[in-house]
C-alpha cells in the first residue's frame, strides 16, 4: 500500500512493482516464457554440441581406419605381400619397358623371355647375373699386398650373384642364399644333403623350397605371416627363412642375434670379433692368407642382407668385413677378377666397423650336416624359433 490507497503488486522474480494484479501477471508470463526459451536453448545447444563432438569422433575413426589401410597397403607393397605378382612377372613387365625406351630390342625380349621361361620350367637358376672366381682372385691379390693388410681369411669359394629385372628390389635374401648355396655344393661334406641340388635354384624354386620347409613343420609362426605361401610373390625373406631351409637339407646351422650395438656410434664390433671367431677358428697363426674350409655367412639387417665372403686383420689390429653384396651388378664384380695392384675394386667389399650401423643384425652360420634325429628335434623346437643374442 502506497499510504494513498492506491495497491502496489511486486515481482517475485525480478521485484518490479506495478499498480495492476493484470499487468503484473502478464510480466510474470513473460518471465516464464523467457526461462522456458533460454531452457529450451540450451538444450538445443547441448544437443547440437554432442551430435557435432559424434560427427568428429566418426569422422577421425574414418581418417585413422582409411591411414591404417594405407599403411597396411604399403607395408604389403613394401615386403612383396599385395599379389601384384612374382619374379616372372616383374621379369617381363621390366623387360616391356626396356622395349618401350628403346633400350631393348624385340628380338631379345622373345629371347630372354624364352630363356627365362625355360629356366623357371626347370626350377634353376639362368646364371646370367653370376660371377665366379672371386674368392681365388682375392687369395692371389692378398698374397702379394703388403701395405695395409697382417691377416686375411677368406671363404670356399663362393659365386657372387645380383639381382636382376626380375627381383630386382627385393631379392637380396633369395640372392644370398645362392650364394652360400653356391659355396656348399663345391663342398663333399654336403653331397649327401645336397644330391637333389646340384644345380643353383632360381628365385621362385626357392620360394617353394622354402614353403616345402614349412610343409614339414619348420617355423609355423613366420609361416603365418606370409600365409604360408611365397612363390609366385615378391616376399622379403630373412635369417629365419634361410635358417627353416638349410634345417630342412639337414644343413646345420644357427642364427646369432646381434640385438644392439655394442661399440661408440651404434657400432657393432662384437659382431666382426664372432665373425674373425668363425674364419680363425683351427686357422690361427700361420701364413698371412689363409683360404679357409668355412662357408660363408648370411648377414641381415632391416631391409637389406648381404654375404660375408671374408674378414681382414689390418696392422693397425682393426678389422674389416669382406662383403658380397647382392646389390653390386656384375660389371663391377668383373673387376675384382683383374689383377689390380692398387687394390681399390676391393671397396665393393670392404666394410670396417663404423660400416655397419643399424640397430640390429643377425647372421645365420652353417656348421655341418644334421642327422635325420637332429632334424626332427629342430623341427620341433622351430615352433618357436629362436636366435642365441650376443648379450
Amino acid at each position: 500500500d502506497t499510504g494513498n490507497g492506491e495497491q502496489l503488486y511486486e515481482c517475485p522474480m525480478c521485484s518490479l512493482t506495478c499498480t495492476n494484479i493484470q499487468i503484473l501477471e502478464e510480466h510474470v508470463d513473460l518471465h516464464l516464457e523467457e526461462h522456458k526459451f533460454s531452457e529450451d536453448g540450451n538444450i538445443r545447444d547441448l544437443e547440437l554440441a554432442q551430435r557435432l563432438q559424434t560427427e568428429e569422433d566418426k569422422r577421425q575413426r574414418s581418417a585413422e581406419e582409411k591411414r591404417e589401410r594405407e599403411e597396411f597397403k604399403k607395408l604389403q607393397r613394401q615386403y612383396g605381400l599385395d599379389n601384384s605378382g612374382g619374379y616372372k612377372q616383374q621379369f617381363v613387365k621390366n623387360m616391356e619397358r626396356e622395349v618401350d625406351r628403346g633400350r631393348m630390342q624385340p628380338f631379345e625380349y622373345h629371347k630372354r623371355k624364352a630363356d627365362m621361361m625355360e629356366c623357371l620350367a626347370f626350377g634353376i637358376d639362368d646364371g646370367k647375373t653370376k660371377t665366379s672366381g672371386v674368392i681365388e682372385a682375392l687369395c692371389k691379390y692378398y698374397q702379394n699386398e703388403n701395405k695395409d693388410v697382417r691377416h686375411v681369411w677368406l671363404s670356399t669359394g663362393v659365386d657372387h650373384f645380383h639381382s636382376s629385372l626380375g627381383d630386382r628390389g627385393w631379392g637380396c635374401g633369395y640372392r644370398n642364399f645362392q650364394m652360400l648355396l653356391s659355396s656348399l655344393v663345391q663342398n663333399s661334406l654336403y653331397n649327401d644333403c645336397l644330391r637333389d641340388t646340384t644345380l643353383i635354384p632360381s628365385i621362385p624354386k626357392i620360394q617353394s623350397m622354402i614353403e616345402d620347409a614349412w610343409r614339414e613343420g619348420f617355423d609355423p609362426h613366420g609361416a603365418s605371416h606370409f600365409n604360408n605361401r611365397l612363390h609366385g610373390s615378391k616376399a622379403w625373406i630373412g635369417a629365419c627363412e634361410i635358417y627353416s631351409l638349410l634345417t630342412s637339407l639337414r644343413i646345420k646351422c644357427q642364427i646369432i642375434d646381434f640385438h644392439k650395438p655394442t661399440g661408440p656410434m651404434s657400432t657393432h664390433p662384437r659382431l666382426f670379433e664372432w665373425v674373425l671367431r668363425y674364419y680363425s677358428t683351427d686357422n690361427e697363426g700361420g701364413p698371412k692368407v689363409v683360404c679357409t674350409s668355412k662357408p660363408p655367412i648370411y648377414l641381415q639387417h632391416q631391409g637389406h642382407s648381404r654375404t660375408v665372403v671374408g674378414i681382414e686383420e689390418r696392422k693397425n689390429k682393426t678389422l674389416c668385413l669382406l662383403l658380397f653384396d647382392p646389390g653390386c651388378p656384375s660389371q663391377e664384380m668383373q673387376k675384382l677378377l683383374k689383377q689390380n695392384s692398387d687394390g681399390t675394386s676391393l671397396r665393393l667389399l670392404r666394410k670396417f666397423v663404423g660400416g655397419l650401423k643399424e640397430k640390429q643384425y643377425q647372421i645365420v652360420a652353417v656348421d655341418g650336416i644334421l642327422s635325420l634325429e637332429e632334424k626332427a628335434a629342430r623341427c620341433h623346437a622351430s615352433e618357436v624359433l629362436t636366435s642365441e643374442k650376443i648379450p
